[in-house]
């Protein structure tokens, strides 16, 4: 993952998929703002809207599915009911049986990331849990290419 000084200058443009989140009167802790967790459920969210609606992922029957291996955020500044957040995803590395993800939060009509995190997921066979041989199936590795991003022009 790039530094958090490098992170803290992402933007929208840098990530090719965006899904709106209105926060809720319950993502908000006693400190008035969105409870640390939430940022963990809306990351899955974001990265598992995108496996169901562009890799054909159908969680209760698809013959693979992801397993988290890896999780991080680097937190920058807090977000808080009622603003509605705007999740970015990208990919910085699709292997074999794996891949990176990186999700930036941002507020609605506000330029400054918010936090900005760092998921991996290996995907596996329903019945053994283990990476398949071949890998990935090819709708799954298609949808996730066209989130990969040429980090060394990022860096």
């Amino acid at each position: 993952m790039a530094s958090k000084k490098h992170l803290k200058d992402r933007s929208r443009k840098d990530y090719p998929f965006l899904l709106e989140y209105r926060t809720r009167w319950n993502d908000n802790d006693m400190y008035d703002h969105m409870n640390n967790s939430v940022y963990n459920f809306l990351f899955d969210s974001i990265i598992n809207s995108y496996l169901m609606e562009y890799c054909g992922l159908h969680p209760p029957t698809s013959d693979q599915h992801p397993l988290m291996a890896h999780a991080h955020c680097d937190y920058f500044s807090a977000i808080s009911y009622p603003k509605i957040a705007e999740l970015c995803l990208r990919v910085n590395k699709l292997g074999k049986s794996s891949v990176i993800y990186e999700v930036a939060l941002f507020e609605k009509d506000v330029g400054q990331v918010k936090c900005v995190g760092e998921f991996v997921h290996v995907f596996v066979d329903r019945i053994t849990q283990r990476p398949n041989a071949n890998g990935m199936n090819p709708q799954l590795r298609q949808g996730l290419e066209r989130l990969v991003v040429d980090m060394a022009s990022k860096l």
